[in-house]
C-alpha cells in the first residue's frame, strides 16, 4: 500500500489541489490529512476543502487540528473519513486517529486536555484488528522529541500521545502541528514522522508492504 500524508494546510485551496495532484502522480492508495485543514475556519469551509480531494476517488482519512472547528469530528462526506477516536482498516493496514492539540497559550478552537486525548486514543484502539501494520494519525506530535520542539526550544507535544506510543508501539505515527519541527524520530520500535506543513509544499509518501519504507529523499 502507498500512502500520501500531509498536514497543516491552513485553508489554502491551492495547497489541497497540489496535494490531490501529488496523490495522482504517486498513484497513492490512501490520502491522510493530519489536521489544520482550515485556519480558524468554519465547518462549511472544512467540508469544501476536504471535498476537493474526493475528485481523485482515493480514500481520504483525516483528523482535525487545533485550528479546525471541533464539529469537524462528526463530518460526513462520501470518500472522506474522520478517524478521531476511531480506526479503519484497508488491506493489512489499520489506521487510528486523534485530533486537536493539548491546551495552547492561544486558545485555539480545538484543544483537549491530556486526559481527553488519552480517552480518544483508547477509544480508537477498541476492537483493533490484528493487522500487519498499525498507523497512528495524530495532529499533535508526541512530547519530548525533535518533532514537537518550537523555534523557542520548547517541547509542546502531547504527553498522552507519547505515553500511548511507548505502551502500544504502533508501526508508525504521522503528526503535524509544529511547523518548524519537520523530521522523523523513533520511540522504541515506532517510527514517528512530522511531514512539515503542506502549505510549504511538504508531504510524505510511505510504502507499507513487506516492509515499511519512506519515499527516498523525503527529508
Amino acid at each position: 500500500m502507498k500512502v500520501l500524508v500531509g498536514t497543516d494546510f491552513h485553508g489554502k485551496q491551492s495547497v489541497f489541489e497540489a496535494f490531490m495532484e501529488k496523490a495522482e502522480e504517486n498513484k497513492a492508495d490512501v490520502m491522510v490529512v493530519c489536521g489544520d485543514i482550515t485556519h480558524f475556519g468554519s465547518l462549511q469551509e472544512a467540508r469544501r476543502l476536504l471535498s476537493l480531494l474526493t475528485d481523485t476517488r482515493i480514500p481520504v482519512l483525516f483528523v482535525p487540528g487545533n485550528c479546525d472547528p471541533p464539529s469537524l469530528v462528526g463530518v460526513d462526506i462520501e470518500g472522506v473519513t474522520c478517524i478521531h477516536g476511531k480506526n479503519v482498516t484497508y488491506d493489512d493496514v489499520t489506521f487510528l486517529g486523534v485530533g486537536a492539540s493539548p491546551p495552547t497559550p492561544f486558545s485555539t478552537p480545538f484543544e483537549m486536555t491530556e486526559d481527553k486525548i488519552m480517552e480518544a486514543l483508547n477509544q480508537a484502539s477498541n476492537n483493533l484488528p490484528l493487522s500487519r501494520w498499525v498507523v497512528l494519525i495524530s495532529h499533535s506530535p508526541p512530547n519530548g522529541t525533535l518533532l514537537d520542539k518550537t523555534s523557542f526550544g520548547h517541547h509542546v507535544g502531547s504527553l498522552s500521545v507519547r505515553k500511548y506510543i511507548e505502551e502500544n508501539q504502533p508501526s508508525m505515527v504521522f503528526c503535524g502541528h509544529i511547523h518548524e519541527a519537520k523530521g522523523k524520530e523513533k520511540i522504541g520500535k515506532t517510527l514517528v514522522v512530522n511531514p512539515g506543513p503542506a502549505r510549504h509544499g511538504d508531504y510524505v509518501v510511505v510504502f507499507l508492504d513487506n516492509e515499511l519504507r519512506l519515499e527516498p529523499n523525503t527529508f
